[in-house]
C-alpha cells in the first residue's frame, strides 16, 4: 500500500516538502511520517499539519493529493521508489534528484528536475521555465535522467544542461539548450528564438515546423533521415510518450553550432515539405 498525502492547507504562503521522498519516508509509520519537518515560508512545521498521512512506504511508492500548485519540491533529492502527483503542482518537482519515477498528473512549475543527477519524470500536462535547468551561477544543469512533457513549457529548457534527455510534445519557448554541454532535448511543437546559444556539445531536435532562422552561430551541414531517431521514437512511445507518424518518415536539416563555443553542438530542424 503506498503512503498517501493528501494536502488539506489553505495559505497563499509557500510550502516547501523537500525530504518527503519514498527512500526518506522508507520504514517509518504514517505517525512518524507525519511528524517530519517541511517548510511554509521561513516557519518549520510537522508535515502532518498541512497534510492528512495514510498507508505506509514499504512498497515505495507515495502519492500526492489536492491542490499542489502551491507546495514546491516534490521529489526534490529522491534517491528511489516512485511518486505519484494526482493533479498539477509547484516548483522544482524532481530538482537534484539522483533515480526513482515521478509522475504528474496535471502541470508541474518551473525548474522541474532543476540539476536532476537520474531518474524520470514525466508530466502529463505543461511545465514552467528551465526544466532541468541548472540554478544561477552554477556550473552545470541536468547530468542524467529524462524528463518527458506531453503539454508546453516555458523558456531555457536544458540550459547548461550535461546529460541526459527532455521531450517536450507541445510549444516550447525561448532559448533551449542554452549554454548546453551535453544531452539532447526534442522539441515536438511550435517553438521560440535562440535555442542552442552558447551551446558546446549535445543535440536539439526541432520537429515541428520550421519558425525563425537559427542564431548566426550556427553552419549548414546537410539534409538527411538520423537512422538513430527511429530507435528514440519506438523508445518514447514506450514510455508513453505520443509521436505522430509523420514525424517518423521526415527529412532534416542539421546545423553546427555554436561557433563562437567551438562549434560541436548540432540542430537538427524539420525540413519544410521533406516527409515519405
Amino acid at each position: 500500500m503506498a503512503i498517501e498525502l493528501t494536502y488539506r492547507g489553505n495559505t497563499s504562503i509557500p510550502v516547501e516538502v523537500e525530504g518527503i521522498t519514498p527512500d526518506a519516508m522508507a520504514g517509518r509509520s504514517a505517525s512518524e511520517i507525519s511528524h517530519s519537518e517541511i517548510y511554509c515560508g521561513n516557519r518549520k512545521l510537522p508535515l502532518g499539519e498541512l497534510f492528512a498521512v495514510s498507508g505506509h512506504a514499504d512498497d515505495g511508492v507515495m502519492r500526492w493529493e489536492g491542490d499542489l500548485s502551491g507546495v514546491h519540491r516534490i521529489g526534490a533529492r529522491m534517491k528511489a521508489g516512485t511518486i505519484h502527483i494526482a493533479g498539477s503542482a509547484g516548483r522544482h518537482v524532481g530538482s537534484e534528484m539522483q533515480a526513482g519515477e515521478i509522475v504528474v498528473e496535471g502541470d508541474a512549475g518551473d525548474w522541474l528536475g532543476g540539476e536532476m543527477h537520474g531518474g524520470s519524470i514525466r508530466v502529463e500536462g505543461s511545465a514552467g521555465h528551465l526544466v532541468g535547468a541548472a540554478y544561477r551561477g552554477s556550473p552545470r544543469g541536468m547530468t542524467g535522467g529524462t524528463i518527458l512533457i506531453r503539454g508546453s513549457a516555458g523558456n531555457e529548457i536544458g540550459h547548461t544542461m550535461r546529460r541526459g534527455l527532455i521531450a517536450v510534445g507541445g510549444q516550447a519557448g525561448d532559448l533551449a539548450g542554452f549554454s548546453m554541454r551535453a544531452g539532447s532535448i526534442l522539441l515536438f511543437g511550435a517553438s521560440g528564438i535562440r535555442h542552442g546559444a552558447g551551446m558546446r556539445r549535445g543535440t536539439i531536435a526541432l520537429f515541428g515546423e520550421p519558425s525563425v532562422g537559427l542564431l548566426p552561430g550556427f553552419r549548414f551541414a546537410c539534409r538527411y533521415r538520423p537512422e538513430i531517431l527511429a530507435l528514440v521514437f519506438a523508445q518514447l512511445r514506450q514510455q508513453q510518450f505520443p509521436v505522430s507518424d509523420d514525424v517518423l518518415g521526415a527529412q532534416f536539416d542539421l546545423y553546427h553550432g555554436d561557433l563562437i563555443e567551438g562549434g560541436r553542438g548540432e540542430i537538427l530542424r524539420r525540413a519544410a515539405g521533406h516527409s515519405e
